[in-house]
């Protein structure tokens, strides 16, 4: 908010006094009451000084507004009226009215000019340095009138031809309200109009999926009739090569029946819509679809093409090329034999040779509209020769391999289907079992699981609800509890569906190296694995383990995610269940020393002061990670549900030794993650294991690490009887170490930190675990302290892009601290390059946001930065008036260390004003405060200043006029 006075402009004060100003601006003319107003600020909760805090704001306020109005005369810019007060300045005077008067009156005469008119007032979200007033009511209301306002001038625009400018209207109400399906659907009609019909298409997919992550629901009407508009002119457009099917021809129509029950999918059939639409005029469209067995590639692809049929005017093509099928696949020659006779050629007329029946297919292909569904493809050989030569149809394929080769070579788009999401393996097993599932949800909740949330195997045990009746669904999850059951009860006797034989399919024909790997797989009990965990579980070389894994993953018998891989658990039960066959019986030996070894490298590398206190554990015979400042919390964090689970699994099989030992290896990572869950898991198990081992040394240490965990979750009462119980162990056993450690978290509940050696490296990792984790909050604050360190290290560019994600993210979450402090640095990049205006800006931005938090330390940062400003501005009185400020912010909150390096600000500032005296003094004096606190970073510039005052005056000067400074 901001007000002139006489083409002035006026500073209003802090902002509890704009706030009560901007409160009577909303009002639009109207008395606003003393409790309306207190109210706004305290709610239900005002300070027993509330109206006197009230009328010092409008006192003060009035003083700004009338500067010559005599004591004691009546206000006419703020006259008290009715217990309130009103702001009588004219509508005309006031952005906000002047916009809703030209909004209203715009239909009266010439719209687009009123609009733009309108339009041209409107300078950025109202109140946005008032967090008081930023949710107000009246500010929504607003924000509404500026989309809607947005959304006639787009239309007017549109009307009069100027799509690129109703395009640009529409993005920016899109993007002020992403779940505005009415906005959208304006942008997608956009974007269509102006034959962008790519763009049209992405954004309806992006809405659809919002909708679905954030209010899990389908697209409404509007949204859904601009999408079918835009396919609906995709269809009829004629194929690039020719017109649609000349009369006569064989039209076939050879899909099969659609499945019945079919549930969900809306997103995958939606991904399909988008991959079958070509990226350009002249390209083949195929697309692929792949996923494991039973997960219902067959069915959604059935799905698709029943829906979209109306676009294949010239037939729809089906056959099951059964590339898994016991039987013998579908040969190419085959298929096209037969797709020719479908498309009207007479079978004495197919050519007897493969490359010829190819090349009389592509022939009665070429001008017509047609699907081809190529359904259970084992491989690249077998699909190619059934694709057309020219465009116009469109080519879909189901396979439980990734086909990269048609991907590489055929430019084919790929669609990777995974199980069910929960709630739709829900909604098709009630429609499939009936209402049991309702009446027993616990127990549905539980075989959906048991299922994997595969299609076919929740096909399989409804038949199962259905052929135990009376028995409940509850009797059902029972039986298949047991994994090594699970497969046997969900056998139908059915070659095509029952989920051993058809898992089957896909392994007989392994190498003999990857079907070990698949069976072993099977005995690992966590998440998944990388390829230094499967060289350990076969025993192997890394290379190896990459190319079972690469080759099980084409299968789809594993499931990679990046460079991981893991099973379903039906396929884990059927891994086992091999594994048992073949006289491999649990999980070796050299796999949980594989885990404990690499936990232990990765403790050392990120806590190696503390090395000692760590139990000693054996190298394994078998590769392991190079570990680095960089990779070792990552490896962590990508295998902290391994490790519990081996611990768990190790601790239940006779391995005791292994949880105790990784759990002394591990508390200071858990503890400073925050992974306190996995802490208690594994430690609790761990001192189950040092128990039945009497190890008292061990579970006295175990014991103290629970009452860390436990104090870190605030449970305090728990944490002291776990510490008084090692304390007791301690002395019990007599060793002094144990004792100590257990006194101390005793005595320091509070008091628990992680210490970070190097900046860089600790931010990144941070940076990381909260992408994996979710933190948007710690990865907002760490990309903005990472770009400090960037700027310190004159990275600029990595800097701005890392402070602007951070504020990106704050202002998402709505932290406006997090995005003030990251904007003060990037006020500082901004200074260093140069762009002093723009520096200005963002400092002047952030010390607006810390006042309205209330954040002293963060306005005591944003003057220091204003300061460095000034200074590299020439306005050095200036720049001492602002540090000078800070200064006094920082000593009053106990911030050493902004306090130091303010006094080195300051130092520069006098240096630059010819007092070098005075500037060796501050130099002196933030040296020494930096030294008691370690602040090394200020230790430096205080140093480098006290060389040589003559020195530091000659290379300030030129470090200005490079943008350059070390006031950062």
């Amino acid at each position: 908010m901001r007000a002139w006075l006489h083409d002035e402009p006026l500073p209003l004060g802090p902002p509890a006094q704009r706030a009560v100003l901007g409160l009577l601006v909303l009002a639009g003319g109207q008395p606003v009451s003393m409790a309306g107003l207190i109210d706004a600020f305290w709610g239900d909760q005002p300070p027993a000084s509330a109206v006197n805090v009230i009328q010092t704001h409008v006192k003060r306020l009035r003083r700004l507004l009338e500067p010559g109005r005599a004591p004691h005369a009546r206000s006419e810019v703020l006259p008290h009226l009715g217990g309130g007060y009103r702001l009588g300045v004219p509508e005309e005077q006031i952005d906000i009215m002047r916009f809703r008067r030209l909004v209203h009156h715009a239909p009266d005469g010439d719209e687009l000019a009123a609009l733009t008119e309108a339009l041209t007032l409107w300078q950025g979200r109202p109140f946005a340095d008032l967090p008081l007033l930023a949710e107000h009511p009246r500010v929504l209301s607003i924000l509404a009138e500026h989309r809607a306002a947005l959304g006639r001038y787009g239309a007017a625009m549109l009307a009069a031809g100027a799509v690129d400018r109703a395009i640009s209207a529409f993005e920016e109400v899109a993007a002020a309200d992403p779940l505005d399906e009415v906005g959208q659907a304006r942008l997608v009609r956009a974007y269509a109009a102006a034959g962008r019909r790519a763009q049209a298409f992405h954004t309806y997919h992006a809405v659809r999926r919002h909708l679905a992550d954030e209010l899990g629901v389908d697209p409404g009407p509007e949204l859904t009739a601009a999408h079918l508009e835009v396919l609906d002119e995709d269809s009829r457009a004629p194929a690039a090569t020719g017109p649609p099917a000349a009369s006569g021809r064989t039209v076939p129509a050879e899909l099969p029946a659609d499945v019945p029950g079919f549930t969900g999918r809306a997103y995958e059939l939606d991904e399909l819509d988008e991959l079958t639409t070509a990226p350009e005029p002249d390209t083949v469209v195929i697309a692929v679809v792949s996923g494991t067995a039973g997960v219902g590639k067959t069915a959604l692809a059935t799905r698709w093409a029943h829906r979209t049929r109306a676009r294949f005017p010239d037939g729809l093509l089906y056959i099951d090329l059964r590339g898994y099928d016991p039987e013998q696949p579908v040969s190419p020659g085959a298929a096209l034999a037969r797709f020719l006779r479908s498309l009207g050629l007479p079978g004495e007329q197919v050519p007897g040779d493969v490359e010829e029946r190819a090349a009389r297919y592509r022939s009665l292909l070429d001008g017509r509209r047609v699907l081809i569904l190529l359904d259970n493809a084992a491989s690249v050989d077998q699909v190619r020769p059934l694709l057309p030569g020219s465009v116009g149809s469109v080519v879909v394929v189901t396979s439980r391999d990734s086909l990269p080769g048609l991907v590489v070579r055929h430019g084919a788009r790929r669609l990777d289907l995974d199980v069910l999401r929960r709630e739709d393996a829900l909604v098709l097993l009630r429609r499939l079992a009936g209402d049991w599932v309702t009446a027993q949800a616990t127990a549905a909740e539980a075989l959906v699981a048991q299922c994997a949330r595969l299609p076919l195997a929740l096909r399989i045990a409804a038949e199962l609800v259905h052929g135990k009746t009376p028995a409940t669904l509850a009797d059902v999850v029972g039986e298949l509890a047991d994994h090594r059951s699970r497969l046997d009860l969900l056998s139908t006797g059915d070659p095509h569906s029952d989920m051993g034989i058809v898992f089957s399919w896909s392994y007989r024909d392994l190498p003999p190296d990857a079907a070990r790997m698949f069976r072993l797989l099977g005995l690992h009990p966590g998440v998944d694995v990388d390829d230094f965990a499967a060289s350990a579980l076969i025993g192997g070389d890394q290379v190896g383990a990459r190319d079972s894994l690469a080759l099980l993953a084409g299968r789809h018998l594993v499931q990679r995610s990046g460079e991981r891989y893991g099973l379903h658990d039906l396929l884990r039960a059927y891994a086992k269940e091999l594994a048992a066959r073949d006289g491999e019986a649990d999980l070796p030996r050299r796999v949980l020393e594989f885990y404990l070894h690499t936990a232990a490298a990765a403790m050392d590398v990120l806590y190696p002061v503390e090395r000692g206190r760590r139990p000693r554990v054996p190298h394994p015979a078998i590769a392991v990670p190079s570990l680095r400042d960089g990779t070792a919390l990552a490896w962590l964090d990508a295998e902290r549900a391994n490790l519990v689970a081996t611990a768990v699994h190790a601790a239940e099989h006779g391995q005791a030794w292994y949880p105790v030992q990784l759990a002394l290896v591990l508390l200071r990572y858990l503890e400073n993650g925050g992974h306190y869950a996995d802490a208690v898991t594994l430690h609790e198990h761990a001192l189950r294991a040092a128990e039945s081992l009497a190890d008292r040394r061990s579970a006295a240490q175990l014991r103290i690490n629970l009452g860390v965990v436990a104090v870190q979750q605030g449970r305090y009462a728990e944490a002291s009887a776990e510490l008084q119980r090692a304390l007791e162990l301690a002395y019990d056993v007599g060793d002094a170490f144990v004792r100590v450690r257990a006194l101390g978290n005793l005595g320091h509940v509070y008091q628990w930190q992680g210490r970070y050696s190097e900046a860089a490296r600790m931010l990144t990792e941070v940076i990381d675990l909260a992408r994996q984790t979710g933190d948007r909050g710690t990865e907002a604050r760490g990309l903005g302290n990472l770009g400090q360190v960037r700027l310190r290290q004159d990275r600029y560019a990595d800097a701005a892009e890392d402070l602007r994600a951070s504020i990106t993210i704050c202002r998402d979450i709505g932290d406006a601290v997090g995005a003030a402090y990251a904007l003060v640095y990037l006020g500082h990049v901004e200074s260093a390059l140069g762009r002093y205006d723009a520096a200005g800006e963002h400092h002047e931005h952030a010390l607006a946001l810390f006042r309205g938090a209330t954040e002293p330390a963060g306005e005591a940062y944003a003057l220091d930065g204003l300061g460095g400003v000034d200074l590299l501005r020439g306005e050095h009185e200036r720049a001492v008036d602002r540090l000078s400020a800070a200064l006094a912010l920082f000593r009053q909150v106990g911030d050493r260390a902004g306090e130091a390096r303010v006094a080195n600000s300051l130092g520069q500032v006098a240096a630059a004003m010819g007092r070098p005296a005075e500037a060796r003094a501050h130099h002196t004096s933030a040296l020494r405060l930096a030294e008691e606190i370690g602040n090394r970073y200020e230790q430096s510039r205080a140093r480098a200043a006290l060389a040589s005052p003559v020195e530091v005056e000659g290379r300030l000067a030129s470090a200005t006029s490079t943008g350059k400074t070390t006031t950062r």
